[in-house]
């Protein structure tokens, strides 16, 4: 009969990678990292959000490009074709956000592990921000080329700014949707539906905010913070605050439903 070593009842266990060594459930932030990273990688493996989003903006700038019949775009109109774009193309990735989680058992296994609801939602709204990010990375260049009269890089600072507050307003908002809709049977429908109508005033805000940066002369930084930009960013950084808030509010209440 085989015979246990003898340090085998009184050697430690080993550690797991979600559990730190001291016994203590990992932090909030660190279980949002975790979740985080497990988002990107099923992205990188499946590549079902980032590479449909870029080619559904490509696509609208070229029909955009020919549609409207210009040589060039500016000023507001310029600005509203940037971010209807933006916007819809984040549709697709705001719609399959947690269809993985719901078809492969992971809202159960969330609820019996000791996660902290804000850590699902920052991790999602997380994922959700990077992809918009690595989507304007691939957009922004095309517009450029395709529709604008003159280059972006005068205005950098102010562009990249605005897109920022506004994509954290798409990410907050649409995990908070796509949380609330996932087990909708209409999900895809009812999360425009319900989505859209709260990003028209990010929609207003950054296109007010990017109109004079796309004029034919743009003003430079110092003089578009005095006259509108400040102030719209500002719009847009309280929005964001604001339904951070209430995203974080309401979350708990939508993974026990």
């Amino acid at each position: 009969m085989s015979t246990l070593p003898e340090n085998a009842l009184s050697a430690p266990p080993r550690a797991s990678v979600h559990q730190p060594a001291s016994g203590r459930p990992p932090g909030a932030a660190r279980v949002a990292l975790i979740l985080l990273g497990k988002e990107l990688r099923l992205e990188l493996r499946t590549l079902e959000s980032v590479p449909g989003m870029a080619l559904f903006a490509l696509s609208a700038f070229v029909i955009f490009h020919f549609a409207l019949n210009r040589a060039a775009l500016q000023g507001d109109l310029a600005a509203g074709v940037l971010w209807v774009t933006i916007l819809l193309a984040a549709l697709l990735a705001i719609n399959r956000l947690f269809v993985a989680d719901a078809q492969q058992g992971g809202f159960e296994a969330l609820a019996l592990a000791p996660v902290p609801p804000g850590a699902i939602l920052a991790a999602k709204a997380a994922a959700l921000l990077i992809y918009l990010l690595v989507l304007e990375l691939l957009a922004l260049p095309a517009f450029a080329l395709l529709l604008l009269a003159q280059p972006l890089a005068a205005a950098a600072f102010g562009v990249l700014a605005t897109l920022l507050l506004g994509d954290i307003a798409i990410a907050v908002i649409g995990t908070l949707v796509s949380a609330l809709v996932i087990r909708s049977r209409a999900r895809d429908l009812l999360g425009p539906l319900l989505m859209l109508p709260l990003l028209i005033p990010v929609v207003i805000g950054a296109t007010s905010a990017l109109s004079p940066l796309l004029a034919p002369h743009a003003p430079d930084l110092s003089s578009w913070l005095s006259a509108t930009g400040l102030r719209w960013l500002a719009v847009l950084g309280l929005y964001d605050l604001l339904f951070g808030l209430i995203a974080y509010a309401l979350f708990e209440f939508l993974l026990e439903d």
